[in-house]
Order: structure tokens, then sequence, then C-alpha cells
């Protein structure tokens, strides 16, 4: 059963010179907001005036990096084929030909472990900019919003993923994320958008229309 939806961004504190912004309709467990400037999930950017943006990096819970994946499978084939040459020295071929199969299907699953252990969505706030970049495997997307016109809403309901929309382009993160703490981001992301749009200046496409 999809939850209430409640508008959560009070565009009426915004400034008088910006546009009307599209506000974004969450369940009440979305609402809530943190402490503008405290970031659970993300970090500031350091600037030469101070925080320049906030960062978020949502990455795959991966225990190996790549790195160190390549390491333990070498050590393996060292310890496996050490094995293996023992008992062919000592007339039982056969086990070689047996720890041969047993890298080969080894190495194709920590290739496909590998592929993936890389995976991750980036939220990049800086001034009015959002971009959003992501990486599965070996696809690479990435999209721009301008915040004022950014909506956050959950794409379905409590627990699901994070839809990012506005001026044409959608895009959905949060994968990587435990359903239960993707509201707990949502807030976050919220809150330093509502953020950014109270202390930067107006947009100067929005300047340019009024004075038109």
């Amino acid at each position: 059963m999809t939850p209430a939806f409640a508008d959560s961004l009070d565009v009426s504190a915004l400034s008088d010179s910006l546009p009307v912004m599209l506000a974004s309709t969450v369940p009440s467990n979305w609402s809530a907001r943190p402490a503008a400037g405290v970031w659970r999930f993300g970090r500031a950017l350091p600037g030469e005036d101070g925080d320049a943006g906030v960062q978020w990096v949502l990455r795959r819970n991966c225990s190996l990096t790549p790195r160190q994946l390549g390491g333990f499978y070498a050590s393996v084939c060292v310890v496996s084929l050490g094995i293996a040459l023992g008992f062919a020295w000592n007339g039982a071929p056969v086990v070689l030909w047996f720890a041969g199969i047993e890298l080969v299907l080894l190495a194709l699953a920590l290739l496909f472990y590998a592929r993936h252990a890389t995976d991750a969505d980036m939220v990049t706030l800086s001034g009015q900019d959002l971009t959003v970049e992501q990486s599965f495997g070996a696809q690479r997307t990435s999209a721009r919003f301008r915040t004022p016109w950014v909506s956050v809403e959950p794409s379905q309901g409590d627990g699901s993923l994070i839809e990012l929309s506005g001026q044409g382009q959608v895009a959905r993160i949060g994968r990587f994320l435990r359903p239960e703490a993707r509201a707990d981001f949502a807030r976050e992301l919220r809150s330093a958008l509502r953020h950014s749009l109270q202390s930067a200046p107006a947009p100067a496409d929005a300047l340019q229309d009024q004075s038109a």
C-alpha cells in the first residue's frame, strides 16, 4: 500500500528572487529536517571561502578492492599449484589438471566480483548544481540538475530507491544503501539542497526572466 505523500519543501522561506521551485512530495517519515552542515552520509568539499559544496559517495559494500583481490588470487594460485605439483611429482598428474580447472573457475568468479567492486553512486552538490554520476559494471551514466528545479522523491514508497528529477532528467540513486537508510539519506540531501538555495544568489537565468 503506497503511503500518503506530503510536501516537505517550504518554498515561502526562500528568497523572493528565486523562481518557484518544484515541490518534492515524500512520505511523512522523509520530511524531518536534519541540521545543515551535519552530514552522516556525505562530506563537505573544502573551498577558498570555506565549504564549496557537499559530496556523497554511495558504494557497494565490498570487503576487498580489485588490487587486494589480485593478491588473494595470486596467493591461492601459488598454494594450489604447489600442492598439485607435489602430487604430480609423486605420480598423480591428474591432481594438477583438477587444480588448473579449479583456478580457472575461481578466476571467473573473482572477475565477476571485481567487475562490480567499484560500483557507486556519486552525488555532488556545488553551488546550485547537483551532479549525479553512477557506475554499474562497465556502465557509466551522468546527470546534472539545477537545484531550484530538482525534485527528491521515493520512486515507489518507503524503502524504495530515491528518484531525482528535473528539467527532463531522472536519476535513481540509493541502490547501495540499506532500504531503511534511504529515507535518512533523502532527508540529508534535501537539507543540503535547501541550504544551498537559501545561501546562494538567484541564478542568472531567473534574473533574466524577471527583467523581461
